[in-house]
């Protein structure tokens, strides 16, 4: 099979077939398809009993494979982790910061007592998730609120820091209208913490190609950013990193979700969270998949 053919079989799932059958039906539906459909993935994935779980990412391990000292008993050490290598690439100490796809809440919880920042606005699509982090995390100076990455609900110049933590890639068409919000809402000395999956590259020929048409790559993402105001202040390739930590976190989630999941959803579940064997997993150690981050000021 060609690597254009294993990309495509790897990426398949229920929401993605279902979505490709409604755009060829009415393709001018596609913004909102396309984000009614990964609201309901992330609302279906936070719940069930799965309170441990601080965070929904694929985790960050170091070289040495290991983990910080006092994330070394925390059930989502991995997960924690991304979060210190994310936003420890800025001093947030006295800051107010807004995290872009927040999911259940523990990062925003991890980095507010971690980095210190004067206040961090958590937000996320999915309603289930913020109810959860309302519940759990939400102190003086941690609130959460529920909306949409394309309209952020807030006044211009409001932060000093937006982080965004593996959630760009389910934007796609709205990824510049994230971006172009994201530089309203920020100060002028103000950063953006992205990182994020992409296909490492592709024929952008076949990215025209109805079949192919959620599919975005690394160089794009780097001309949207800079293509919507932003100046890249950092780079790094993080892929190892995220591989080692799913191949050590691999045991974990596999009974994680034998206990939380029904075994009608179970496979999907696993293949979601790309653990060792699956194809996202595969296409991680291979190459096919490249995990970025950036640190990027406005321009």
């Amino acid at each position: 099979m060609s690597s254009t053919g294993a990309r495509t079989r790897a990426r398949r799932t229920p929401v993605s077939d279902g979505v490709a059958a409604l755009l060829r039906i009415a393709p001018q539906l596609a913004p909102r398809i396309e984000k009614l459909a990964w609201r309901g993935v992330y609302e279906i994935a936070s719940l069930g009993r799965r309170d441990v779980v601080a965070t929904m990412n694929y985790g960050y391990a170091p070289a040495d494979g290991g983990v910080e000292d006092e994330l070394e008993r925390h059930d989502d050490r991995f997960g924690l982790q991304l979060y210190a290598e994310v936003a420890g690439a800025a001093d947030l100490s006295g800051k107010d910061v807004l995290e872009v796809g927040c999911g259940r809440g523990g990062g925003a919880s991890f980095v507010f007592d971690r980095f210190k920042p004067r206040s961090l606005t958590g937000m996320d699509l999915a309603r289930s998730a913020i109810r959860r982090a309302r519940a759990r995390y939400e102190r003086p100076g941690l609130t959460f609120v529920t909306a949409s990455a394309d309209n952020l609900p807030f006044p211009d110049a409001s932060f000093d820091v937006v982080i965004s933590i593996e959630s760009t890639h389910c934007y796609q068409r709205e990824m510049p209208y994230f971006l172009r919000e994201t530089r309203r809402v920020l100060r002028p000395e103000g950063l953006l913490l992205l990182a994020d999956l992409r296909l490492t590259a592709m024929d952008r020929s076949a990215a025209a190609q109805p079949s192919r048409r959620n599919v975005q790559d690394a160089q794009l993402l780097r001309e949207q950013l800079v293509g919507c105001g932003f100046r890249i202040c950092d780079e790094e390739d993080i892929t190892p990193g995220v591989v080692r930590a799913l191949t050590l976190n691999t045991p974990v989630m596999r009974a994680r979700i034998e206990r939380g999941f029904p075994k009608a959803l179970q496979r999907h579940a696993l293949e979601f969270a790309a653990v060792e064997g699956s194809a996202n997993y595969r296409d991680f150690s291979e190459g096919r998949l490249t995990y970025l981050r950036f640190v990027l000021a406005p321009a």
